[in-house]
């Protein structure tokens, strides 16, 4: 199965891909989030068609405290938009830290400050993306497939 990340932000929105059979995910591209919520949808959606994604996976923004502040509720509300536009599953998952994490990860490649600014929100989906199929992987088999009540 393939999955797009989505990394949103009040600017930009970074996109990822990844296959669940293979681990490999990969930062495709970064979007402009200005603009309505439906247009920004359609506009993730068509890069999902285009690399063959399956789900798409939206980056939830918590509080430190895991708590839902109002970034977590526009990255829902877009979310919901996206599963009212798209038969694909949608699914949420906290985003903590991936921001942070895709800093270090570019000022390990000596990019210029313009270039790493370029690519941070394509990677800190792609670090989402890995985080949910690391967790996907740990999870335990769901209990109505096993039999198990």
């Amino acid at each position: 199965m393939r999955y797009l990340g989505v990394d949103t932000g009040t600017k930009r929105v970074g996109l990822a891909l990844g296959d669940a059979g293979t681990g490999i995910v990969s930062p495709v591209a970064v979007l402009d989030a200005t603009g309505d919520t439906a247009h920004l949808a359609r506009a993730i959606l068509e890069v999902a068609d285009n690399y063959g994604a399956d789900a798409i996976v939206v980056g939830l923004p918590l509080n430190m405290d895991g708590t839902a502040g109002p970034q977590a509720r526009l990255a829902r509300r877009l979310a919901d938009t996206i599963q009212a536009q798209s038969d694909r599953p949608v699914h949420l998952h906290d985003e903590r830290l991936t921001s942070h994490a895709a800093d270090r990860r570019l000022a390990e490649r000596g990019l210029t400050r313009a270039k790493k600014k370029a690519r941070q929100d394509a990677v800190a989906a792609q670090i989402l993306l890995e985080s949910f199929l690391a967790d996907r992987d740990k999870a335990p088999p769901d209990a109505s497939s096993t039999g198990e009540r």
